[in-house]
């Protein structure tokens, strides 16, 4: 079952990657005030959003639904750091569907949010980062 582990592991790096980048692209996008920079960070934006973010996140969520029924199922009832840990990944979806929303207003150039909004916003995958692997290493509760 390492094997499971591992691979769920790397997708959930893959994901976070995309996580940590694509919000760092909305402040420079917000910033740019020319067009080739624009359309520059339109398709750079819909390829991480598309190819790395998006795959990432369905492969993480996948092996840990797997693992979960593995070998995890028991512990679901009475684990309590699992189900907080369930609950920042819903969380963490809803933040990715929402850089999803950003990723369109952006494309039809109708983004209404400053470089300083998304510096704040792309902050927001490093507490989710740090809560879930507090909880699922020292399983506090």
């Amino acid at each position: 079952m390492l094997w499971l582990k591992a691979v769920h592991l790397i997708f959930m790096v893959t994901w976070f990657a995309g996580l940590f980048y694509l919000p760092r692209l909305f402040v420079y996008h917000a910033m740019s005030d020319d067009e080739i920079s624009n359309d520059r960070f339109k398709i750079m934006e819909r390829k991480l959003y598309y190819g790395i973010m998006t795959p990432g996140m369905i492969c993480t969520l996948l092996f840990g639904i797997w693992m979960l029924f593995d070998y995890a199922w028991n512990l679901y009832a009475t684990a309590g750091w699992l189900h907080v840990k369930l609950s920042l990944l819903v969380l963490m979806v809803i933040y990715h569907v929402l850089c999803g929303k950003w990723l369109l207003d952006f494309k039809h150039d109708r983004n209404q949010h400053s470089h300083v909004y998304f510096r704040w916003m792309n902050e927001v995958p490093v507490i989710f980062l740090i809560a879930i692997i507090w909880l699922a290493v020292l399983k506090p509760f």
